[in-house]
């Protein structure tokens, strides 16, 4: 009896860990992977349009998806996967050492993310243009949201080009946190914090803040504010006078309103951004490519390179891959280029 109960409990168990593993999704995007996992081998070109007359000249499309961190981004059943400003930096590299890329495409979809993170990427574009001597045209897509730090990134481009239901703009530096000390004195808790200084543990949640503390906090935000109008005025010169605080408080634009105000210069699609690659590198035709990890197959330009597992070198195994929007998952304490009103 106790051996039958005890296998049935455990079975119980069993049961609802595999139930609790496949609900996941319903509270946090996760996409499953079911197949043959690569190793981490270098980069394969593909072709993902291609057009009469193109001989070797290509276009490439580089990705920018997902919240912009200095970090790996989460990969397969829970492990690493990879690092998105190395991922981007060796796409660059690869168009910049290949004579038959003639430009580049940068498809950004991202509400933006840390500070130092969307600057490392805005560099690694300033650094591809010095590299190619510009000769080789760099087009911001911007897709669903390219807001924040994924607009900053954006001025890096010779040209911009939107959708009408672009979510841009979003000019601005957040840094979050809470107070806590409140509740937990209700409930008779009380922090015992010794700091080196008055200013140590400002924005703990554990304490209210001071209003120096706030003070040196906000110094920090506008240093970087300051920085990010900076970059779009460098970008975007033919903004108004009269209408760049606007522009720069911190709101969303749609691509249509990003137009009329200046942050764009075109509204289009992949085939806008793939003509007008082709017109400012002088090229009649070309052929539309993508970059992406062996064994990972991308059919159209609309895909984008399905991550793959981050193994070693060893031979290709069956695995689960379950992958986390990084988005839906806590960001490390910081200052943040970032839209995320669920944040706020």
């Amino acid at each position: 009896m106790l051996r039958n109960n005890f296998y049935n409990n455990s079975l119980i168990c069993i049961t609802l860990l595999a139930v609790a593993i496949f609900l996941i999704p319903a509270c946090s995007p996760m996409t499953f992977v079911v197949g043959l996992g690569p190793s981490q081998k270098e980069l394969e070109t593909q072709i993902v349009q291609a057009e009469p007359n193109a001989q070797k000249r290509e276009v490439a499309i580089i990705d920018v998806s997902g919240v912009i961190i200095n970090a790996n981004q989460p990969g397969p059943l829970f492990t690493e996967g990879e690092h998105p400003i190395s991922l981007f930096r060796e796409k660059l590299e690869k168009a910049a050492a290949d004579p038959n890329v003639r430009a580049v495409i940068l498809r950004i979809n991202s509400p933006g993310g840390g500070v130092t993170a969307s600057d490392a990427m805005y560099r690694e574009v300033q650094r591809f243009k010095q590299i190619t001597q510009d000769t080789k045209p760099v087009i911001a897509l911007m897709m669903d949201v390219a807001a924040s730090g994924g607009y900053y990134l954006a001025c890096a481009s010779d040209e911009i080009i939107a959708y009408p239901t672009t979510v841009t703009g979003s000019i601005g530096v957040i840094f979050q946190t809470l107070s806590v000390e409140p509740a937990l004195s209700r409930i008779g808790i009380q922090s015992n914090t010794i700091t080196s200084g008055p200013n140590k543990a400002a924005g703990s949640p554990l304490q209210s803040m001071t209003q120096n503390q706030r003070e040196v906090l906000q110094k920090m935000v506008d240093n970087f504010y300051a920085r990010f109008t900076s970059v779009v005025r460098n970008a975007r010169p033919n903004i108004p006078a009269n209408k760049f605080q606007q522009v720069t408080d911190g709101r969303v634009f749609s691509g249509d309103q990003a137009l009329e105000l200046g942050l764009v210069d075109h509204l289009g699609d992949i085939q806008t951004a793939f003509n007008r690659a082709k017109s400012l590198a002088h090229i009649p035709a070309a052929n539309l490519t993508i970059y992406h990890r062996p064994l990972s197959y991308v059919p159209t330009p609309y895909a984008q390179a399905p991550i793959n597992p981050n193994q070693s070198n060893a031979a290709p195994a069956f695995n689960v891959s379950a992958s986390f929007n990084p988005s839906s998952l806590k960001l490390p304490t910081g200052f943040y280029y970032l839209w995320s009103p669920a944040l706020h």
